[in-house]
């Protein structure tokens, strides 16, 4: 596992990523001051921003993981993102996804799918999702987590 995204796990068997970057920035107000440069206040941390980047093969991974992030990113909800070793990063709204396909065959599907999801840190408790975006119904949040489909990794 490389990553997982409330119930979505990053690796081989479902969509692996490339590259990892984080943006992590402090705001800091300036107030203007006659005769001197701004004295600068500092406001606290903005919220970080995640963006991941890959490859979606569908002979190595899930055909459908795409298709699982987009639910989840239409559900709105955010989801605990940590990494393989354990470490927590907080929970994370996904902002976007964009997917560009190339090695098309005959019938228009394309062997390969570069992707770049982005994600963003919120403080928001009230707007994680409690099923981690297993659930089918999560964007009306009418269904239940089935605890099955999660173990035989049937997320979709």
């Amino acid at each position: 596992m490389l990553m997982q995204l409330g119930q979505f796990t990053f690796g081989l068997p479902t969509l692996a990523f490339a590259e990892m970057q984080r943006q992590l920035e402090w705001r800091h107000a300036d107030n203007a001051r006659v005769g001197a440069l701004p004295g600068v206040q500092y406001l606290g941390p903005q919220s970080e921003k995640i963006t991941l980047t890959g490859c979606a093969v569908p002979e190595i991974g899930d055909r459908r993981a795409l298709d699982t992030l987009r639910k989840m990113a239409d559900a709105g909800a955010a989801y605990v993102l940590q990494d393989g070793t354990g470490q927590v990063y907080g929970a994370y709204v996904i902002e976007s996804l964009q997917q560009t396909g190339s090695h098309f065959v005959a019938e228009g599907v394309p062997r390969k799918v570069a992707f770049t999801l982005a994600l963003k840190q919120t403080a928001d408790a009230a707007q994680v999702d409690p099923a981690g975006g297993a659930d089918d119904n999560a964007s009306t949040g009418q269904g239940e987590f089935d605890g099955w489909d999660w173990w035989l990794g049937g997320w979709v």
